[in-house]
């Protein structure tokens, strides 16, 4: 199967048109022409500085620009200051690669990573791309939720963070976890876009949650790589952890993400308390699956 081009087309406009608005004429190296009606560049001032045709452009951002060339792609990565993962998501939207037929079957997490998950001291949890939690230990329970008492349609971090108030009173840095969270779910949907699970999860979330429609509507991507999760604990108070997300190296499309407390601090101390506590939590069990 491959991707729908509607689909990607619009995600490619939407994506275009979001970035431009976020570079400012001076930043672009354009004279400051005064107050303007909307931020960011013109389409016209793209195209010059790229060095295409303003018909060409508009054509682009309207997805009847045809397959971008490489150089194209990297003048307007150039000129729209893209970061890497954005300029990774503007090569997914602009030249979607073909895919095979989607598999019925759900996977299950390997067992040599469940193994490896039971040997960790930290919270650690196994995320897929679209950010459903497949596995976890029991510190990482008794810090974020009971994953294991949650129904299975409830095991995601995007829900969590959006739908139940209690996980989202944790998050003292709650608009910047959003934000981060959507982004992951938008540079998913440029590598992925026929994913049901992900349709499915993104139009639940935009339905019921307007800050969730906001924050899809910018087109921020974001790769999780490592950052500072500040967590409220109702027991034992305010946590920073460090986070760490790996690639799991038998899926690829899984993550296994470690938290951990700068030693000798007072959350080191905190996760020390729930260490004592995590006994009452399981582990993942064998029949849990991957979900997206």
């Amino acid at each position: 199967m491959t991707t729908k081009p509607r689909q990607w087309k619009s995600e490619l406009g939407e994506f275009l048109q979001a970035r431009r608005a976020a570079v400012s004429p001076t930043s672009a190296g354009l004279p400051d022409a005064g107050r303007r009606r909307v931020p960011g560049l013109r389409r016209e001032e793209v195209a010059m500085l790229v060095g295409v045709s303003t018909d060409y452009y508009v054509r682009l951002e309207q997805g009847r620009g045809g397959r971008p060339t490489e150089a194209l792609l990297d003048s307007i990565a150039r000129v729209l200051q893209l970061d890497a993962t954005q300029r990774s998501h503007l090569y997914d939207l602009a030249r979607p690669r073909p895919r095979p037929a989607r598999r019925s079957a759900k996977e299950r997490m390997s067992e040599s990573t469940r193994e490896f998950l039971e040997t960790l001291s930290v919270p650690a949890l196994v995320m897929t791309r679209t950010m459903q939690v497949i596995g976890w230990n029991p510190l990482a329970c008794a810090m974020f939720t009971d994953y294991g008492a949650l129904p299975e349609s409830e095991r995601n971090s995007a829900w969590l963070l959006f739908l139940d108030e209690e996980i989202a009173a944790r998050h003292r840095d709650w608009e910047d976890s959003a934000r981060s969270t959507v982004g992951i779910l938008r540079k998913t949907a440029g590598e992925d876009p026929d994913n049901p699970q992900l349709s499915a999860l993104v139009g639940e979330l935009a339905v019921r949650s307007e800050t969730f429609r906001r924050l899809w509507a910018e087109h921020h991507v974001f790769e999780k790589s490592t950052g500072i999760n500040r967590m409220r604990h109702p027991d034992v108070g305010d946590v920073d952890l460090t986070y760490i997300a790996w690639t799991t190296p038998d899926a690829p499309n899984q993550m296994l993400v470690t938290y951990m407390a700068k030693p000798g601090s007072k959350s080191a101390e905190a996760l020390h308390i729930l260490g004592s506590m995590a006994s009452s939590y399981g582990g993942s069990d064998s029949t849990d699956l991957y979900i997206g």
